[in-house]
């Protein structure tokens, strides 16, 4: 990835303009990170980068961006600039384009995303951003008020960031939080989620619930136990342990597994939760609870049916034997052998169910 970045930076040079890879990606380029999100600063505008990358696209929603894919590789490649305007804590609305690399770094978050690197691969360290990684402390550009009361966002980018590098926050950061936390619930949910998936889905996903725990962001985040958070392996079963607000949105797929995960929870896992929901439901939930999940794939392995098709009955079956027309008391019946065969109750082959069928239904 560095090498495929570094030759974009010198087909701009070799056009004549600055560019230099940012942020992130050198930042975890220091610590021995592997990434794969380049981010690219230029003092070319937009419509010079698009003549010498044909190949590149201006898309919808960042503001004066161009995004460049060289060999299956997404380049996000900015020109030099100045935020002159914010609207609602997050969105920059009006900007002015610059020709100095150090002013375009001064508009960035946090010190140790402003470090830079050179066609030639050199670092470059213009606001002190190693220093930072080495002391594995976090600090804003700037005053940290003025950067939260310009894009509230930052404030869980930091809580982030400190929890995926394990890193402090400062001082300041943590008084400008404290200060500026309502500013969050103006957020969309949407934005929210997207944080606090990383948060959660992090190795030291417990760092950042105390962090945020003792900041109080969990009020303005909306959610209400997140003491009593689980985390988990799969983040929609960390989900599923919180009760949250409404705004925050899940597929449809999503909202079914945390629903019957949820209702999972407040029975216990049985032969019956692993038929009705299957093996993964279950896991999940298993995952909340601390239950050992090879011992729910055993259970599950051990099912006498895992669907209702299994059941040796057909509805012709249960027709003749009852000498009735179709109606809906098959469901009734089926549902009644299929808790008696999951609970061991009732053999599954044809002349047990038609014994119980005939004692119990005609």
């Amino acid at each position: 990835m560095l090498k495929t970045s570094l030759k974009v930076l010198n087909k701009l040079e070799e056009k004549g303009y600055k560019a230099y890879i940012v942020g992130g990606f050198v930042r975890d380029y220091l610590l021995g990170i592997e990434s794969k999100d380049v981010d690219i600063a230029t003092n070319a505008t937009p419509k010079q980068i698009m003549e010498v990358f044909e190949t590149s696209a201006l898309p919808k929603e960042e503001y004066g961006a161009v995004t460049l894919f060289v060999k299956n590789n997404r380049f996000e490649i900015t020109t030099f600039r100045k935020e002159i305007r914010y609207i609602n804590n997050r969105k920059p609305v009006e900007i002015k384009y610059i020709d100095d690399l150090l002013e375009d770094l001064k508009r960035r978050d946090f010190r140790m995303n402003a470090l830079c690197m050179d066609k030639d691969g050199i670092v470059l360290d213009l606001l002190n951003g190693k220093e930072d990684i080495d002391n594995k402390i976090i600090n804003t550009i700037g005053d940290s008020n003025y950067k939260f009361y310009e894009d509230s966002l930052r404030m869980l980018r930091a809580i982030r960031f400190a929890t995926i590098l394990n890193f402090r926050l400062s001082d300041e950061i943590k008084n400008a939080i404290i200060r500026n936390k309502d500013a969050i619930k103006s957020l969309s949910y949407s934005r929210k989620k997207q944080e606090l998936d990383k948060i959660f889905s992090s190795s030291n996903a417990k760092y950042g619930v105390e962090l945020l725990l003792e900041f109080g962001l969990d009020e303005v985040l909306e959610l209400y136990n997140l003491k009593d958070i689980k985390i988990t392996s799969d983040i929609l079963g960390t989900w599923a342990s919180l009760e949250i607000s409404e705004g925050y949105q899940f597929t449809n797929n999503e909202k079914e597994i945390i629903k019957n995960v949820k209702e999972i929870l407040k029975s216990s896992i049985s032969e019956v939760s692993l038929y009705k929901y299957g093996l993964y439901i279950n896991q999940v939930a298993a995952d909340i609870i601390g239950v050992d999940k090879t011992l729910i794939a055993r259970m599950y392995e051990n099912l006498p049916i895992t669907s209702r098709k299994e059941v040796e009955i057909s509805s012709q079956d249960i027709m003749r034997i009852l000498n009735k027309k179709a109606g809906p008391y098959f469901k009734d019946i089926y549902n009644d052998l299929e808790l008696k065969i999951l609970k061991g109750e009732l053999d599954n082959n044809k002349e047990s169910i038609e014994n119980y069928i005939l004692s119990n239904y005609s």
